[in-house]
């Protein structure tokens, strides 16, 4: 599906008269069952019966209308055969599923009915229930209209290699957007398709939910993950992260999706071990999707408008749940003002990842050293001032700093100090490297981070001293992007 004219071509809602309708189907034994009933009360009733898989069936009734296609089990919301409705003036007014003696003498008025059948027996499901059939449905016969057009396919083509000839995938296999897997995306949140999002970079092209929907699919989300990437998006459309600047840059950074709260655990997102790999349905795809819309929407293309001269892997997608239940600190969301039963989508601008192990350090002026050494190297070991930095911070280094107390706020501080430098170390033409600041300021303490862009995450596997570096991307002289948090809705 590609934007496009909206199909307005639907079937209009089912109308009806007073009086009893059945839905059966021949492929059941119950209806098999009250076949002989249904002829009992058209005898004395305004009966109306519906077959799903066969017009003569039932013989008993000498009319029967063929529901083939399910339009009106549809319209009436038929899940199980057989369905008796009574109807007046012109709205339902009493339904029963299966055979029940008693429920169909009361809707019927026939005191005798069915005498000679058991008092009960348990109906089929509707065809209309069948696996994909609800979405088909939905889009044949209910009110919901997608604006964007089916792109039809010759027969024998290949749907998959479609996706690649037309520019829409990122390198890897896509999954078919059809009208069906969109719709059954679409259920995931309760967001009207047309809400416009914002407007995507580089294009400025407007995003809406039905477009970010489209993408979902082709990454491979479950209609559960859909709030998360519409986080997402927001996220990377407010004005601060600057994702404009974040596609054009030379540098390597990508998006990096940070989740917190409740809908970690309730769609299964990965934040122990192999956390920032593969391997995790939820942390592989959202990611994705999220660098897909970029893509297809904002027309964020490599070698066009996305101009990293290496880019990183994260670039395809990253995606990752900070471990909140088994942290001593309170969470990144709960950090930048969110309470901790709601769940975020915090987005950071990495330049990929850079491990930093120390299996020695046990008390956490060691290890905080050891820390600062490695930030020391983050774009050349003389750059200052034009990278903030996210720590993933692995439990067992966690541990070390919790244990003596240690929160947030001291390990940041205390990074910071590490990390200044007296400016006649990082001057320009020293040990006959050009870079570095002007001889001028070698009388100065130069930090190389701002105090505010210290970054901790707590997640990774239970058993490793090993900790996990993630600069993100500036602009020469200004700042590029910052760290942004949005609630998920929904």
């Amino acid at each position: 599906m590609k934007p496009g004219a909206t199909n307005t071509n639907k079937p209009s809602a089912l109308v009806l008269g007073d009086g009893l309708i059945a839905f059966v189907k021949r492929e059941c034994p119950t209806c098999e069952l009250v076949a002989p009933v249904l002829a009992d009360i058209a005898a004395s009733n305004n009966l109306i019966v519906f077959s799903q898989d066969d017009p003569t069936f039932p013989e008993t009734i000498s009319s029967v209308r063929d529901d083939s296609q399910l339009e009106s089990s549809f319209h009436l919301d038929v899940e199980i055969v057989p369905t008796l409705i009574r109807i007046s003036n012109g709205k339902e007014v009493d339904r029963t599923l299966g055979w029940n003696r008693d429920e169909w003498q009361h809707m019927t008025g026939i005191d005798n009915l069915g005498s000679g059948l058991p008092i009960n027996q348990p109906g089929c499901g509707s065809l209309s229930t069948g696996p994909g059939i609800a979405e088909e449905l939905m889009i044949r016969f209910g009110k919901t209209n997608f604006v964007a057009r089916s792109i039809p396919l010759p027969e024998y083509d290949d749907d998959v290699e479609a996706c690649y000839e037309r520019g829409w995938s990122d390198g890897l296999p896509v999954t078919p957007p059809t009208p069906v897997r969109v719709m059954r995306m679409l259920a995931g949140t309760t967001r009207d398709p047309q809400e416009i999002i914002g407007l995507v970079p580089p294009k400025l092209a407007p995003c809406t939910v039905e477009k970010i929907a489209i993408n979902a699919v082709m990454a491979g989300c479950r209609p559960e993950y859909l709030p998360v990437v519409l986080a997402a998006i927001e996220a990377a459309l407010i004005d601060d992260f600057a994702m404009h600047g974040v596609l054009c840059t030379t540098s390597f950074a990508g998006p990096m999706v940070i989740v917190n709260g409740p809908v970690c655990q309730a769609i299964g997102l990965n934040s122990g071990m192999n956390v920032l790999g593969q391997g995790t349905r939820a942390n592989s795809t959202i990611g994705r999707a999220l660098q897909l819309i970029i893509r297809n929407i904002g027309g964020g293309i490599p070698g066009e408008i996305d101009r990293a001269m290496h880019g990183n892997p994260a670039k395809v997608g990253l995606c990752f749940a900070e471990n909140e239940e088994q942290s001593c600190w309170e969470s990144l969301s709960v950090e930048r003002g969110f309470a901790p039963a709601v769940s975020t989508v915090s987005l950071w601008a990495g330049e990929g990842t850079q491990g930093v192990s120390d299996d020695l350090s046990r008390d956490p002026e060691s290890l905080c050293r050891s820390w600062a050494a490695s930030l020391m190297t983050i774009g050349h070991i003389r750059r200052t001032g034009r990278n903030d930095v996210l720590i993933v911070v692995s439990p067992e280094n966690q541990r070390v700093f919790c244990d003596a107390g240690w929160d947030k706020t001291k390990l940041r501080e205390r990074l910071f100090t590490l990390t200044t430098r007296q400016g006649r170390d990082i001057i320009s033409g020293l040990d006959g490297m050009a870079p570095g600041i002007p001889p001028g300021r070698g009388a100065e303490m130069i930090p190389k981070f701002r105090a505010e862009g210290i970054h901790f995450v707590h997640a990774g596997g239970p058993a490793g001293m090993v900790s996990t570096i993630i600069p993100s991307w500036s602009a020469t002289g200004i700042r590029g992007t910052n760290l942004v948090t949005v609630p998920i809705k929904n």
